[in-house]
């Protein structure tokens, strides 16, 4: 099978990834194998290239917003079929048997393992996957691209959003306006939360008033008009959680959605953080991803994507770097049977 494949780290501009032939992965047991459709491209996958984030197996394939078919299956499956749509998450597997997976915390288990880093991913043709981890997409009916991006923006900001525990009527604070706090807001404005946008960009302050957000601005320059209930801080920047904490009633949260962050430093105990609490994400779930799917299928929740041919992911990624794509979100498209 044609796939992209990380051997070495270097910046995307230097070109490290190498467009190779790989061996067709065989289902095995509980495994599925996916013929891949779609697979969108995260600012994480640059990061393992890179080398922000180390390599945990070289070669690899990278890529983990996966959307496919079920094209073989190994002779312990029982929950799919070929021919069934499926999605792959940044979850890819666990242990299934410690004190995390057995409570429906499985993502902090210790062997937590991720798709496209511990193992190969979304940059193929084909890829494996026992089926307990594949999302089932039957009854999504939107185009491969558009799922993909469903699958890491979409279900991060779920998450955070349900670690947030906001209720209707509440006021929920959204610091940073990227793809996954549109899917947020979208979210929170179905739901009769309202939305309180902070971010830099004039471009994503229209845009965040357009989508439905009560207020968006830059906090820098102008006064949270109200007092929150709960915020989610999606940049990895420490000296806003002060900040952030401030505009929180006491008894709310405030979710760091970061992967990674800078030095964080509370000055003020007593006025920004005594009486609220500070969750983080970490990794993401099998069973509310699926919720997501079901939620965002519902709604009909679909955001701008560019889309590139799957021989030009590379170049994709280079021009993601740079900022070159207006779109929020890139996806890579498998060439069709008939090309």
């Amino acid at each position: 099978m044609k796939a992209w494949i990380a051997r070495k780290q270097a910046s995307i501009e230097e070109k490290p990834m190498e467009f190779t032939n790989l061996p067709t992965p065989i289902p095995k047991g509980d495994e599925i194998r996916i013929k891949i459709s779609a697979c969108g491209i995260c600012r994480t996958d640059l990061h393992i290239v890179e080398g922000d984030l180390p390599l945990k197996k070289s070669p690899i394939v990278p890529g983990h917003e996966v959307v496919g078919v079920v094209d073989e299956v190994g002779d312990k499956v029982k929950r799919f079929k070929s021919g069934d749509k499926v999605g792959v998450s940044w979850l890819h597997s666990t242990c299934r048997r410690c004190k995390y997976c057995l409570s429906g915390r499985e993502n902090y288990c210790p062997e937590y393992k991720c798709t496209g880093w511990h193992v190969n991913g979304g940059f193929a043709e084909y890829m494996t996957i026992r089926e307990d981890f594949a999302l089932s997409l039957q009854g999504v009916d939107m185009d491969p691209e558009d799922i993909a991006p469903l699958l890491c923006p979409g279900v991060a900001g779920y998450l955070s959003f349900k670690l947030a525990s906001v209720k209707e009527g509440d006021k929920l604070g959204l610091y940073g306006f990227g793809p996954t706090a549109y899917y947020v807001l979208k979210v929170a404005n179905y739901l009769g939360i309202e939305c309180y946008v902070s971010t830099r960009s004039k471009h994503n302050i229209e845009s965040a008033r357009r989508e439905g957000a009560v207020w968006a601005n830059d906090t820098m320059n102008a006064k949270m008009p109200e007092r929150l209930d709960a915020a989610i801080l999606f940049p990895p920047a420490g000296k806003l959680v002060e900040p952030t904490l401030s505009q929180v009633n006491q008894g709310g949260r405030v979710i760091l959605a970061a992967v990674d962050m800078s030095l964080i430093e509370i000055n003020d105990y007593s006025n920004n953080l005594w009486g609220r609490d500070i969750f983080t994400l970490y990794n993401v779930k099998h069973s509310e991803s699926e919720e997501f799917l079901r939620l965002a299928t519902k709604i009909g929740i679909t955001i701008d994507i560019k889309v590139f041919p799957f021989e030009k992911l590379q170049d994709a990624m280079i021009q993601l770097k740079q900022r070159k794509i207006k779109e929020p979100n890139v996806v890579i498209k498998m060439p069709t049977p008939e090309g």
